[in-house]
């Protein structure tokens, strides 16, 4: 071919705009005015003979379910495939689900048989057999959306199935026989992992993030039943607590005045099933997090939880243990805790977190005979080697990469480590090797992928991690990898190189040298923009490299290595860019590159083609301009509207375009031709529609020789059209609407495969055709060859040259830390974007970073920046300088400014030459004060809504509002109360109760004239009656009312009396009579309050008119005093604080222009007024002449003053006689003057003193009224609080009583959903035992069968003779051996020693019938038996060995039937315990309410003194009785006569044995001195004289001879003290070796301690488990425990009467001794 077209395509659309059902699209046609399909142009299915696709290969990693098939074959789902890997060969298998997605999946080794789910509605369950890969069955649930989990059992052919929303459904199914066993529903459970124990398939782990339940299956023949077993995990610090029964509380303790202690759902009010189950918010602790498990041998379960802790469950007990570490010895401690600080620097080093050994957590388990093996995210294999409650753990393996699950192989000699990157590793425990990389694929799904040059040897596909892969495509093999770290968004191959570009979020391009398949390698990047790099294309010669960008920017690049891949230049488009495609027209040596915009104002699509020469790569320059933009002469570019929105489009020769369009599941087709305009020249009509058959949005791609049309779409199916015909000539489902439809595909050049990637799936499939004609198969060679022709020179060329090219370093700091993410997002063209600075002036761009850190639009415009610098450096000079001379110019004119007055000084606004600035400025300060105004305006507005608030609350809505009274003197303050008017609704309730109360006093009355009953009746026969007179008579106490409120204005004579409260009514009734006698007794009080208030306000205005005499007083005594004066305050008139007093405001206010201009006229007029009164002749003449005044008062006397002569000036002695008779005078008048002003003094002295007397004492006497006052509410606070605690006691016994209510509702509901259960159990009881009847008559059939076939052998042999009879009947009795398989004898597996359930017999009967061969051959027939004999004997033999293993299944059948009525029997045993406990609490509970209704809380007044207790204990009143006070007084009275009576005997009696005592006295006196006299005398007699009296006698010198013997004595003390202090030094000694052996015997003993407690912990848990497994029935153990009580009752009683009896013997004796004693008393 001369010429050829090529297109590349990558899919356009970010997202489907409508979506649409299949069928519809597919079957039902368009409405009117909607897009309709030509008849013509519709497309015909694909017929048998034209051509077919096949699966070549799949790779990928979908991060779910590994399984081993058998033990060399691995299996993984992927998409819409199941990979088998062989992990011997590496090769791979491949299993489609022809539905759609996998979803659950689940593979059982020991029957080679795999299962998985399909994610449609109404999912369906698959199971498939290994190798064959052939169907099975189909499993059809109740599901409606999806399964999440699938689990086989480890024997037997059984699965579980879990599905999500909304049923939430966990099933069993026999999947051999397609049977539901069981199900049962889990609702709002999201269940993480689900397994089988291994060793007995009836118990199933269901494992969520927070919770564990065991699930037992109860088998009854061929019934079965899910039992749910629930485990109570540990908390999050490791402690297992003990389950507390909130329902139903272990014991009742009864207080006698707060009541029976009831649950804490009874409490809260709660009935039914939210009763059963709540529970506060401080008893719940927040559990452990399971993440993995496992079963054992012994049927227990290990646990691991994220917060590092090892569990083991119990799965009969569900009984959690902790397992702990086993302590280390020493040296291996040290050297652990060496190892593990290596780790940790390694760690810190690497950049990582440290990982934490000692308790990581696991994420993955499996077990083995030799322990455990567990890892986690730290990607550390660890083996637990367990023994009872302890572990020793050691590190098997390290791979790096955080493990997800760890599988075993049948065999168990293969460990599968799978890893959450997509690494798959093998380790082999028997080996003790490092782990071995069994699969490297990548958990990041693919972005694309495309074929290496020449196109039919290698392939090349990216991840969305930026992760490059090297496929061989043939089979699939990966050849290698490449990690570029970075998020890539688009990549193609290179058609004359081997050079691979990808583009990154980040806007750079890598490039790729993959010459070396094995061994790829970046060898340059480009850093286009700061817009990310939406789609790459080559043209088909290798040329031009185009790149889409987002905004419109298409950027154009040399291709070709030796050019190092040059940027030619960008072009910027009006519109978003959908779609790229570029076509190679080899004729006339032209790219043309067409793109698809989106219109965003019409629902359209708009195309614009440009072309790009040779000319662009040899004369760069003159196509381009300064910053890199393509001129419109270089690209030629053209524009077309087409009539329809499409989300692809590719062009062919001829002007011929294909687009996929949006709005309806339609290819169009166009001709963009003149002749197919319309009047409006730009708008093109699609010339034919052909439906696509597909739903959501889709792209298309064109083959390299334009002959196919490929279609891809969200529903994940390809369909591949002839390009002129449009037929469809192949399709495939090769993903799926779940996995987010089809993401790419790509064309080989010569057209054999197919690359096809999914969007979400993580699946690349290699396509190939399976037939095709062979006219199609020549044309894509052929054209493959052409091309092949033309790029072999230029590429040789090439590769050599990118061979050359040098590895391109990573520089991750220049990548990462300075383009941050989200300066990617935004990033506009800035070109000229540049600041002048103020000193110097100098441009600096905004992009100042390196060269290798800028991107190429910046570096192009910071080298047109740097050449206008250069260009305008002069005028730049000039400007600089211009600026400084006018600097210094205004600089000189503000400093002469400065030194002018100030009416010449100019603003400092008037030098600013930036007006516009200014203005600016002003405009900004003038929009924050407008914020700041407004915000305040708010916060105003606020504050004024809550103070209406609050004044509407507690001021406005009050009939009295509170105020305070205070004393002058004292700080002694009284308030009233504060009171709301009552509501309408309390007055009605008040008169409703007042009228009931009245009606009830008038029916008593009416009751007691009828049944006559005498008013002198004993108050505890009828104490209502009795306590009626007393409050009538008024001379009784308040003691029974227990207040004195009606005292204090309130009415009690309507109230119940205290022991009447017996009805729910009575109490209600009682608490609203109670609140109307508070509110009438604060009332009253406010009435005294405002008297006394009245009455300071006229005490203030006395005090203040005596304050105006004594400011007179003191204004003429000229005398400086402070005048008391008292006036009331802000709490004594509280509406004060409501008003703001202008003294009250600190701030200055702001006033308007107006209210200045106001104010100031004001001011004015103010001074104009005063100026004129200053200005007064009269005035002045008056003041002048007579002091203002025109009489002289009594008052100014202190004022007055005689005026010297005025010769006082002179001399005396020049003085004549009459003006010393003129001074005499004067001195009279100026004495007499001072003796009256002295006179006066003294009288106002005297009044002042008088007034202010008067003063204090009134208001003393006001402080006292105000000290009455406050005693008196102290007393009515007394009272009022005797009030309230009758309603408090009145509401706490009805809160009890609907307490006892809602637990009594609680116990019926829970009843009946027991008697309920209590029915259903019966019934299956009733049910398994007519089956087991049934079945043991079965049974029994089955034995008498069986020996009727061993006494029938010697019958039916009747004619054979005896001899050979007998050898006949002991080989008749001979069995073959039973076989074991190679699971049993396989020593590695640790499941593999215990039979499982009945199905395994029936296995068993066919390998013994297959061992019955051996037995059956003519080699064992006896010597001369016929043959036909020997036959039927072998047929006879069979038929006995089918009847014994028939008996055998039916016996073990049988014996599950009976356990299984045994359990349902238990737990009917245990309901009816339940039921019984039920009814007993139920009759503790009614009894609880009769005691609240009888025995009443009643509350006494009683006077301090009157009644003493010895101790602070309230003294037990269950016995007392309520009678009245005259009745004590009156046996008080008759007492105290009695005892005056007596007490006047008993004087007499004193007096007269008063003179026998005094006798008797004086003659004891008398021997007692006889005696005294008698001592003396003998004592005179025997004075003994001692040797030391001797010595004083006779020797002379006796003092020196005592100083001798005192010295000799200090020298003896002082060598024991010297011998004393040496002893006490060696006992300390002693000491501290002592306290050293003490503190060695303390740590032993810890040591033993923490031995012995964890000895009593694991002795504890025995004995608990012990007392759980005692199954006595609860009846026995209360009807015994019940007559041990009546016995000990009865033993009591009777200890009681002996003991009574004993005291009254005792008192009658110690009376006969008193009086034998005192005879007088």
């Amino acid at each position: 071919m001369a010429e050829g077209v090529l297109v590349a395509k990558r899919r356009a659309g970010d997202g489907a705009r409508w979506m649409a059902v299949v069928a519809e699209a597919r079957s039902a046609g368009p409405a009117p005015g909607e897009l309709r399909a030509e008849t013509s142009g519709g497309c015909r299915r694909p017929s048998a003979g034209e051509a077919a696709l096949e699966v070549s290969w799949v790779q990928g990693f979908s991060n779910k379910n590994f399984g081993f098939i058998n033990n060399q074959t691995v299996c993984y789902p992927c998409g819409n495939y199941i990979l088998f890997l062989d992990i011997e060969t590496k090769k791979t298998t491949v299993l489609q689900c022809q539905t759609g997605q996998v979803g659950a999946f689940a593979a059982n080794a020991n029957s080679q048989v795999l299962a998985f789910s399909d994610r449609r509605l109404n999912p369906i369950i698959y199971i498939y057999t290994f190798p064959e890969l052939s169907k099975l069955t189909e499993l059809k649930g109740n599901a409606q959306l999806d399964y999440t989990l699938l689990a086989f059992s480890f024997r037997g052919p059984y699965l579980a199935s879990y599905s999500s929303v909304p049923e939430f459904v966990l099933s069993v199914w026999n999947w051999q026989e397609n049977i539901l066993l069981c199900s049962e529903s889990q609702p709002g459970a999201t269940v993480t992992s689900l397994s089988f124990n291994p060793m007995n398939w009836q118990q199933l782990c269901f494992v969520n993030e927070s919770s564990v339940i065991i699930w037992h299956i109860e088998r009854n023949n061929d019934e079965h039943h899910l039992k749910r077993n629930p485990v109570k995990l540990p908390d999050g610090q490791g402690s297992v607590s003990l389950h507390k029964d909130l329902f139903f509380p272990v014991s009742h303790s009864e207080d006698p005045y707060y009541g029976p202690d009831l649950p804490v759902s009874a409490i809260a009010g709660l009935v039914g099933d939210e009763a059963e189950t709540f529970m506060p918010r401080n008893y719940i602790k927040p559990s452990v997090h399971p993440t993995a498990h496992c079963w054992t041998a012994t049927s227990e379960i290990y646990l691991g939880c994220k917060e590092g802790y090892l569990l083991a469950i119990d799965a009969e007990t569900c009984s959690v243990s902790v397992l702990q570490q086993k302590p280390l010895p020493e040296y291996i401690r040290k050297i652990s805790d060496v190892v593990s600080y290596v780790r940790r620097e390694v760690q810190k080093k690497k950049g990582g977190k440290p990982k934490d050994l000692q308790k990581p957590v696991l994420f993955a388990m499996a077990f083995c005979n030799e322990g455990l093996y567990a890892a986690g995210s730290e990607g550390i294999l660890f083996f637990y080697h367990i023994k009872d409650l302890q572990y020793e753990m050691k590190i098997c393996a390290d791979i790096l990469q955080p493990i997800s699950s760890l599988i075993f192989s049948p065999d168990y000699t293969v460990l599968l480590l799978v890893t959450d990157q997509g690494t798959v590793y093998t380790y082999k425990p028997a080996h003790s090797g490092e782990a071995v990389k069994l699969l490297d694929a990548c958990s990041s799904c693919f972005l694309a992928a495309d074929f290496l040059t020449p196109g039919n040897k290698y392939c090349v596909s990216v991840t969305i991690s930026g992760e490059v892969q090297v496929w061989f495509l043939e089979d699939g093999t990966c050849l290698s990898k490449l990690n570029l770290d970075i998020e890539a968004t688009a990549m193609a191959c290179c058609p004359s190189s081997n050079c691979v570009a990808v583009g990154t979020k980040r806007g750079q391009i890598y490039f790729l040298d993959v010459t070396n398949v094995e061994a790829p390698r970046v060898v340059h990047r480009i850093f286009l923009s700061k817009f990310p790099v939406l789609s790459l294309h080559y043209d088909q010669s290798g040329q031009f490299l185009i790149t889409r960008a987002t905004e419109g920017h298409i950027f154009i690049l040399d291709a070709r290595p030796s050019k190092l891949f040059q940027v030619l230049g960008y072009i910027v488009l009006a519109d978003e860019v959908l779609d790229l495609s570029v076509v190679s027209d080899f004729k006339n040596d032209l790219v043309e590159v067409v793109a698809l915009l989106n219109v965003a104002e019409v629902q359209r699509a708009r195309l614009e083609i440009f072309c790009l020469s040779p000319a662009l790569t040899t004369d760069n320059d003159k196509y381009v301009n300064e910053q890199g933009m393509l001129n419109a002469s270089a690209v030629k570019k053209e524009q077309y509207d087409l009539d329809y929105p499409l989300s692809s489009a590719v062009r062919l020769k001829d002007n011929i375009v294909y687009g996929y369009c949006t709005c309806a599941p339609f290819i169009c087709k166009y001709h963009l031709s003149e002749e197919n305009m319309l009047e409006n020249p730009s708008l093109f009509l699609s010339q034919k529609r052909t439906p696509s058959n597909q739903f959501g949005s889709g792209f298309l791609c064109l083959s390299p020789n334009s002959q196919w049309l490929a279609s891809a779409a969200k529903d994940g199916v390809l369909f591949i059209y002839h390009t002129f015909t449009m037929d469809i000539l192949a399709q495939k489902h090769c993903h799926s609407y779940q996995g987010g439809g089809i993401r790419s595909m790509v064309f080989s050049l010569d057209g054999k495969f197919i690359l096809v990637n999914g969007e979400n799936d993580g699946a690349l499939v290699c396509l190939k055709w399976k037939k095709i004609k062979k006219i199609e198969v020549k044309e894509a060679a052929f054209h493959w060859q052409s091309l092949l022709a033309i790029l072999n020179k230029s590429t040789s060329n090439e590769n050599v040259v990118l061979k050359s090219m040098a590895e391109w370093q990573f520089d991750p700091e220049s990548t990462l830390e300075s383009l941050p993410e989200e300066k990617f997002k935004e990033a506009p063209l800035k070109s000229s974007n540049v600041e002048v600075t103020e000193e110097d002036g100098n441009i600096t761009s905004l992009y100042s970073a390196s060269t290798n850190d800028m991107t190429w639009i910046d570096q192009k415009i910071k080298k047109v920046i740097r050449e206008e610098t250069r260009r305008f450096a002069n005028q730049k000079k000039e400007l600089q300088m211009g600026i400084k001379k006018l600097r210094k110019t205004i600089q000189e004119m503000m400093h002469e400014n400065e030194q002018v007055p100030d009416i010449e000084k100019l603003e400092q606004q008037e030098f600013n030459l930036d007006i516009e600035e200014q203005e600016r400025a002003q405009a900004e300060a003038e929009q924050e004060v407008a914020r700041v105004r407004r915000e305040i305006e708010m916060e105003n507005l606020a504050n004024r809504y809550l103070q209406d608030v609050i004044k509407l609350e507690c001021w406005d809505a009050m009939c009295v509002e509170g105020r305070a009274v205070k004393c002058f003197h004292m700080a002694c303050e009284v308030k009233n109360y504060p009171l709301k008017e009552r509501s309408e609704e309390e007055l009605e309730t008040l008169e409703k109760v007042l009228r009931l109360k009245k009606i009830e006093t008038a029916d008593f009355k009416v009751q007691k004239k009828n049944l006559e009953i005498e008013p002198e009746t004993v108050l505890s026969k009828e104490e209502g009656e009795k306590a009626e007179e007393v409050m009538a008579d008024g001379s009784a106490s308040y003691c029974l009312i227990g207040s004195l409120s009606s005292q204090y204005g309130g009415d009690t004579s309507i109230l119940y009396h205290q022991w009447d409260l017996h009805t729910r009514e009575q109490k209600v009734n009682q608490i609203v009579l109670l609140k109307d006698i508070i509110y009438k007794v604060k009332t009253a009080f406010n009435k005294e309050f405002d008297i006394v208030a009245r009455q300071k306000e006229q005490e203030i205005a006395r005090v203040k008119e005596r304050n105006l005499r004594v400011r007179e007083i003191l204004a003429q005594l000229n005398l400086q005093v402070e005048v008391w004066e008292p006036a009331l305050t802000d709490d004594e008139i509280p509406e004060r604080a409501l008003t703001v007093q202008n003294s009250e405001i600190k701030v200055e206010k702001y006033l308007t222009q107006q209210e200045r201009e106001k104010v100031e006229m004001l001011a004015k007029i103010e001074m104009e007024r005063r100026l004129a009164a200053m200005d007064n002749e009269r005035l002045r003449a008056l003041n002048d002449m007579m002091g203002g005044v025109l009489e002289v008062k009594k008052e100014d006397i202190l004022k007055m003053d005689i005026p010297p002569p005025p010769f006082i000036s002179k001399p005396e002695h020049l003085w004549n006689d009459e003006e010393n008779k003129i001074f005499r005078e004067h001195e009279k008048k100026v004495k007499e003057l001072n003796e009256e002003k002295e006179k006066y003094r003294r009288a106002l002295e005297n009044e002042l003193k008088k007034l202010e007397a008067s003063i204090q004492k009134t208001t003393q006497n006001f402080d006292e009224t105000v000290c009455k006052l406050s005693e008196r509410k102290m007393k009515l606070e007394m009272v009022i609080y005797q009030e309230e605690l009758k309603i408090l006691n009145l509401v706490y016994a009805l809160l009890l009583n609907e307490e006892l209510d809602t637990r009594e509702a609680g116990l019926h509901n829970f009843l009946m959903k027991k008697e309920k259960e209590k029915v259903k159990t019966a019934r299956t009881i009733q049910t398994a035992k007519s089956k087991i009847e049934a079945y043991i008559e079965t049974y029994e059939n089955a034995i008498a069968e069986e020996k009727n076939l061993e006494c029938g052998f010697t019958k039916e042999f009747a004619d054979v003779p005896a001899n050979l009879l007998d050898e006949l009947f002991q080989l008749y009795k001979q069995r073959p051996k039973i076989p074991v398989t190679e699971m049993l004898l396989d020593t590695a597996n640790p499941y593999g020693g215990r039979s499982g359930s009945a199905e395994d017999y029936k296995d068993a009967l066919t390998l013994l019938m297959k061992a019955m061969d051996e037995l059956d051959s003519p080699e064992h027939m006896p010597n001369g038996l016929d043959p036909s004999i020997w036959e039927h004997f072998c047929l006879a033999r069979r038929n006995k060995v089918e009847s014994e293993e028939l008996v055998k299944w039916k016996a073990l059948t049988l014996a599950e039937m009976q356990a299984f009525l045994q359990r349902r029997m238990d737990d009917d045993e245990k309901i009816k315990s339940e039921i019984e406990d039920i009814f007993q609490e139920l009759t503790w509970l009614r009894e609880e309410k009769m005691k609240l209704q009888l025995n009443l809380t009643v509350q006494f007044l009683l006077k301090q003194g009157q009644v003493e207790l010895e101790s602070t204990e309230i003294p037990d009143y269950t016995d007392a009785i309520l009678i009245n006070k005259s009745v004590i007084e009156e046996l008080n009275c008759s007492i105290m006569a009695q005892g005056e009576k007596k007490i006047a005997s008993m004087v007499e009696c004193k007096e007269f044995s008063k003179g026998i005592f005094q006798l008797e006295w004086e003659h004891k006196k008398m021997r007692m001195q006889i005696e005294d006299l008698k001592q003396k005398a003998w004592d005179i007699v025997t004075l003994p004289i001692s040797k030391d009296r001797q010595l004083f006698l006779t020797v002379l010198n006796y003092d020196s001879r005592i100083a001798h013997r005192i010295s000799v004595m200090e020298q003896t003390l002082g060598i024991m003290d010297q011998l004393h202090k040496k002893n006490v030094k060696n006992r300390q000694k002693r000491i501290k070796e002592l306290e050293k052996c003490i503190s060695l015997k303390e740590q032993a003993n810890y040591e033993l301690s923490l031995e012995l407690k964890e000895m009593l912990v694991s002795v504890s848990e025995r004995r608990h488990v012990f007392e759980a497994a005692d199954t006595q029935h609860v009846s026995e153990k209360i009807a015994k425990q019940r007559y041990q009580e009546i016995l000990k009752q009865k033993h009591l009683r009777r200890l009681v009467k002996e003991q009574e009896e004993q005291l009254e013997i005792l008192q009658t004796e110690v009376e006969r001794l008193r009086s034998r004693t005192f005879p007088i008393l």
